[in-house]
């Protein structure tokens, strides 16, 4: 079943005048493991929300329309808490404790303070 991912991925390629193997290659995988993300069957790896954006230049739009389809997609979230300290650490665990029970006003206002941060680091 082709994943909202799948669609973006696969229509970012077809754009660009790709095929399903150029992809591949620039990602740095099998044209298997691609297609199986494209399908849902694997998980997309996280280092691709970066790497797609700088390979293919994503503009503004682009780029949001990769988040979401990434968030349709996702049904679980891991982390590497190895490299992070115990303040950051507790508070991404409060996080995951009470996010569903945020509010849309909440979730708005986290948002805000997301996305200044990450301007904040660009």
């Amino acid at each position: 079943m082709l994943t909202s991912l799948g669609k973006f991925l696969r229509k970012l390629r077809i754009d660009r005048g790709e095929i399903l193997k150029n992809m591949a290659d620039k990602l740095e995988v099998s044209s298997s493991f691609l297609s199986a993300v494209e399908n849902g069957k694997k998980r997309m790896p996280s280092a691709w929300n970066n790497e797609i954006v700088k390979l293919y230049q994503l503009n503004q739009e682009e780029q949001i329309t990769f988040t979401k389809a990434i968030a349709e997609t996702e049904q679980s979230v891991e982390m590497n808490f190895s490299q992070v300290s115990y303040q950051n650490r507790e508070v991404a665990i409060s996080f995951a404790r009470k996010f569903i029970d945020f509010d849309d006003k909440q979730v708005e206002e986290i948002k805000k303070i997301l996305q200044k941060g990450k301007e904040k680091n660009e």
